[in-house]
């Protein structure tokens, strides 16, 4: 099993580049960033894991991952670097497509691009995304990448974005396209929608929280899809942030392994400049 550590990064925890050496330094797989550039002062979305609804300063606090992954790359080897999850419509495609494939490049193909359309309609909203329609644009962007990452001279004509032909350099270091990983789950039509976007756009899954029973059961929905699709459910990675405990760490990790996952990502919220050594030794002596 892979285990890998994302971390809630701001001015006032650890900086990236420092976490990643230690998390690389430690035995871990990857590491990954969040992403929310803004959190509006006043909200009417409630914040499903608060009692009171209230969003957590942290979630208004996070650095840009993409310029937090660059700084970790620099400083690190091994680790995979990963979105989790960048909030695709809320950036031009054009520039996030270069953003991707520069990050790609420099780090030796060692970046992941998890991927979502967020949650928080305020936050949208503002960044000027029709939330009704954020996975129909979130689909169509990432097409509309694929094009640039793959092409010498790319087009693209849809709804929500059109070019005629460009140059976008450089291209990734991964071939065709760093792996793209469908950031949602939820319960109901929204986890239907994010099995269905995974055969679509993805190369990998990564919902938040599942316990191993409902992995095992939604991971077989989506082998059929494949089947359907005509797409290898084997080539598919599946990640699991913040999994759900099973027992200990040895029983969770066997689990979720039976239920089909190939990655767990732990979350450090506020790795702190006093405790954060202490936070990553401690999931080190727990998990790998």
């Amino acid at each position: 099993m892979k285990i890998g550590i994302l971390a809630f990064v701001n001015t006032n925890t650890v900086d990236p580049a420092t976490l990643a050496k230690k998390i690389e330094a430690s035995g871990f797989e990857s590491f990954y960033l969040p992403e929310h550039p803004i959190l509006p002062v006043k909200h009417k979305t409630s914040y499903p894991l608060s009692p009171d609804g209230r969003i957590p300063d942290p979630y208004g606090q996070m650095i840009d991952p993409f310029v937090g992954l660059a700084l970790a790359a620099a400083v690190t080897k091994r680790i995979r670097l990963g979105t989790g999850i960048c909030l695709v419509p809320e950036r031009d495609p054009l520039v996030l497509a270069k953003e991707v494939a520069t990050l790609d490049y420099y780090s030796g193909g060692r970046f992941d691009f998890g991927i979502g359309a967020g949650w928080l309609r305020d936050e949208s909203e503002i960044m000027g995304v029709d939330f009704k329609r954020r996975w129909p644009m979130t689909r169509e962007y990432i097409r509309a990448m694929k094009e640039l990452w793959t092409k010498s001279e790319a087009s693209f004509e849809g709804e929500f974005v059109k070019f005629p032909a460009v140059k976008s350099e450089p291209k990734p270091a991964q071939k065709p396209y760093p792996p793209i990983h469908i950031g949602a789950g939820g319960i109901g039509p929204a986890m239907d929608r994010a099995l269905r976007d995974t055969v679509a756009i993805g190369d990998g899954w990564a919902p938040l929280g599942v316990p191993p029973a409902a992995l095992a059961v939604e991971l077989k929905k989506l082998k059929q899809l494949c089947q359907d699709a005509g797409r290898d459910f084997s080539k598919l990675e599946i990640t699991m942030y913040a999994p759900a405990m099973e027992g200990d760490a040895k029983q969770t990790i066997a689990a979720y392994r039976e239920a089909g996952a190939h990655r767990l990502i732990h979350i450090l919220q506020e790795p702190g400049l006093n405790v954060w050594e202490k936070q990553v030794d401690e999931i080190a002596k727990a998990w790998l």
